[in-house]
């Protein structure tokens, strides 16, 4: 019985979209920590140190169940974002669309699963191009004995080239900057959704998870979106 409810209940889906949703919440501020060493100046250390965080996050045991656990929460809030989308049209009257729904809901809410799509897809090519080239090949020529003795693969060097390109870094940057206000869009909404679907729910503390919503919505992506380009326009050249 649990099983079917699982597969069948939309509460059981939108459960998993709160859980996974907000646990990535967690993944994109400390990925963000580990992106902003990016930022520090070519003669600082700066690929040293983002090689040694790389290398951590891709062979210490926690780190590894953590990333596992966020590829899974990647993979089921996409699956269920899907199928509640599915859900919603199949459910909802024909004669619906003749209303303007743009008076009791908010854009980013009416259309999750086309910012949803936006943001997989940006993964997908993120991951293939940083990940993929880390752990498949593509850095075999780069790979260095950093200022600890350890041997290291550049990624550090690979992701400031990527931005600083001079035919594609500004493209990349912005085709990144793209994929974050469609985040931003996703999390204005999918943030304080996700606590009342949990059933965290009070109007003493409803309008706070709004508001930190509405900011971790906006700050997050935004801090994102500047590495790229200071990275093209300001960072040194390597």
């Amino acid at each position: 019985m649990a099983k079917s409810a699982l597969l069948k209940s939309s509460l059981a889906k939108k459960y998993w979209m709160a859980f996974t949703g907000l646990f990535l919440c967690l993944f994109l501020v400390g990925h963000l920590f580990g992106n902003l060493q990016l930022l520090i100046p070519v003669g600082e250390g700066a690929r040293d140190q983002f090689n040694e965080y790389a290398l951590f996050m891709t062979t210490n045991p926690a780190v590894k169940v953590l990333s596992y656990l966020t590829y899974l929460s990647i993979i089921f809030h996409a699956i269920d974002g899907i199928l509640l989308t599915i859900n919603n049209r199949k459910a909802r009257p024909q004669g619906y669309v003749s209303f303007k729904p743009s008076t009791n809901s908010m854009w980013s809410s009416r259309n999750m699963g086309i910012l949803g799509t936006v943001i997989l897809a940006f993964i997908i090519v993120h991951m293939a191009m940083f990940w993929g080239q880390m752990k498949f090949g593509g850095l075999d020529d780069t790979i260095y004995t950093t200022a600890n003795g350890e041997q290291v693969e550049d990624l550090y060097t690979l992701t400031i080239k990527t931005f600083q390109d001079a035919q594609y870094g500004l493209l990349w940057a912005i085709a990144y900057a793209v994929a974050m206000i469609a985040i931003a869009f996703h999390l204005s909404h999918g943030f304080s959704s996700g606590f009342q679907s949990l059933g965290i729910n009070h109007p003493k503390y409803n309008g706070f998870i709004r508001k930190f919503g509405l900011a971790f919505a906006i700050l997050i992506p935004l801090a994102f979106a500047v590495i790229p380009f200071y990275i093209h326009f300001v960072l040194e050249k390597i």
